[in-house]
């Protein structure tokens, strides 16, 4: 497995974040991200090795008349969605980012003002409201508001297991065709970009601890979903009596699930995971 999750400076810790909701903030913002979502060849086992991770299933919901979608809960306001394959045609692997915003409506019109041809607004199967737009690989990203009446909102301080190896899903790296195209497409979403080589670091104003990567394709690429632990050998030592393969590279563990999608633990430093930790290259 490739390396490249890289960090320098362990130990050096930024701000805790802000809160994902604040009354000062720019209404038309994200906040953070809300969820990822897999498409599976199997939710069951899927489901399964999440658990050993210690992310527990929060609800589900029926997907086209048949089908289960599963939901685990990372923390209150990040999860986990599990899709069935329905079609042997259909990819497996990451479908989806979603991302959280305190005021959907305003959010589509500036992203309407960008020219980015959001989805009319809709409910959601949790009963919140959501929009989607394509990015330049015509990958599906979503913006949901969480409303009092949705399950996330419903499910607070429920379902958040002792056992989660990590509380927080704090960055991604991602594969990207285009690494111009997609620095356009994420500053026009409203993320903060700074190249590095040929890579792109992307944040957010309103929340400078989320980091996301994106570096130029390469052969059988796929992305790597970013987690921090406050130590490293105890979260191997944990995955490891969960029977799970651990690799790991110093203060970085690396984890596959059974689909082959890869997932990085990252040694933060300090007893908070809400810490940024910068990697380097």
């Amino acid at each position: 497995m490739k390396l490249s999750w890289m960090v320098a400076g362990v130990g050096l810790a930024a701000a805790a974040l802000l809160p994902a909701q604040q009354a000062n903030q720019n209404p038309a913002e994200l906040t953070g991200i809300s969820h990822i979502a897999f498409r599976v060849s199997d939710v069951d086992q899927e489901a399964n090795f999440f658990g050993k991770l210690g992310y527990e299933e929060a609800f589900s919901h029926v997907v086209d008349g048949h089908a289960l979608a599963v939901i685990l809960k990372i923390n209150d306001r990040q999860f986990i969605e599990l899709f069935p394959r329905t079609d042997a045609n259909q990819p497996l692997g990451l479908m989806r980012v979603c991302y959280e915003t305190p005021d959907l409506k305003a959010l589509r019109a500036h992203y309407q003002a960008e020219g980015l041809r959001p989805t009319l607004a809709r409910p959601s199967p949790e009963n919140n409201i959501i929009f989607s737009v394509l990015d330049p690989d015509s990958r599906q990203t979503e913006f949901t508001q969480y409303l009092p009446e949705g399950r996330q909102m419903m499910d607070r301080g429920q379902h958040l297991g002792d056992s989660r190896v990590s509380d927080e899903l704090i960055g991604f790296e991602m594969p990207v065709t285009n690494v111009t195209a997609a620095r356009s497409f994420y500053e026009k979403l409203g993320f903060t970009a700074e190249a590095d080589g040929h890579n792109v670091r992307l944040t957010l104003p309103a929340n400078e601890d989320l980091h996301i990567e994106l570096h130029p394709a390469r052969a059988n690429d796929q992305p790597q979903f970013l987690f921090p632990v406050d130590d490293a050998r105890r979260a191997a030592d944990q995955l490891k009596r969960q029977k799970l393969h651990v690799m790991r590279d110093k203060k970085l563990l690396f984890v596959q699930d059974p689909d082959g999608n890869s997932f990085v633990l990252m040694q933060a430093g300090d007893p908070s995971p809400r810490h940024l930790i910068p990697w380097h290259r």
